[in-house]
């Protein structure tokens, strides 16, 4: 059996990302809070700032699973704030990096004993993964953290036959950035023009990325840009 466990595949990445596993033959679980459309796709409703809520996800996995599995697991689901250095709260800071980051480690704990050599652990983290931009406080330093923890996976997994990458995309049409950016539409196009190809990147894009990261573990601790080359300042 091959599976992948995708978190936030009810839209956007998570959602393109689930089409192109299930295309290939995976049983595809969505952790999520909202319920992904595509059929033969496995909903857990999953609220992952809630520590209780994940066992519980984590248990009907292995329910289903019953034995280790070549598995995919794609910590992809996020918060993405206005926020800044002198306008965040650290119970907001805490409650960002418990969906961002610690959800991540909790479904990493749960599911290792569940996954076969050729499985992987991938990260979704953002082309403000490596650098910052004003107001986005909370989601930056997140997603910092996010590297931190592929690359410490990476080493902490060496001969288990599991490999770890992290996936950087750059502005893509999802949800979550139209609302970050107010579905200003004239901001769209300008972040959009913002690399050589002068567009948003289509999800689909990313989900390419992701099934080639899963299946070549030659990448192992690697971080790879998905942003169409983006302009420097």
């Amino acid at each position: 059996m091959k599976a992948a466990v995708i978190t936030g595949a009810s839209v956007g990445i998570g959602e393109s990302t689930a089409s192109s596993f299930l295309a290939a033959g995976y049983h595809v679980f969505n952790l999520s809070r909202r319920s992904c459309a595509i059929e033969g796709v496995e909903n857990i409703h999953c609220d992952l700032a809630s520590e209780e809520s994940i066992a519980t996800a984590v248990a009907t996995i292995k329910q289903a699973l019953v034995t280790p599995t070549h598995l995919a697991l794609i910590h992809n689901a996020c918060q993405m704030r206005k926020d800044s250095a002198d306008d965040c709260s650290s119970d907001s800071l805490s409650e960002v990096m418990q969906t961002n980051l610690i959800a991540a480690n909790s479904l990493n704990q749960g599911l290792l004993p569940m996954m076969a050599a050729g499985s992987s652990i991938l990260y979704i983290g953002s082309t403000l993964s490596e650098k910052a931009v004003p107001g986005s406080f909370s989601y930056v330093i997140s997603k910092h953290a996010l590297i931190g923890m592929m690359r410490a996976t990476c080493q902490d997994l060496m001969g288990s036959g599991i490999h770890t990458a992290c996936i950087c995309p750059g502005f893509t049409d999802t949800e979550m950035l139209r609302t970050h950016l107010g579905n200003d539409a004239e901001l769209i196009k300008t972040i959009g023009a913002m690399n050589s190809f002068e567009r948003l990147i289509d999800p689909a894009e990313i989900a390419g990325l992701i099934d080639y990261a899963h299946h070549n573990p030659v990448i192992n601790g690697a971080i790879l840009h998905a942003n169409l080359g983006q302009k420097e300042a």
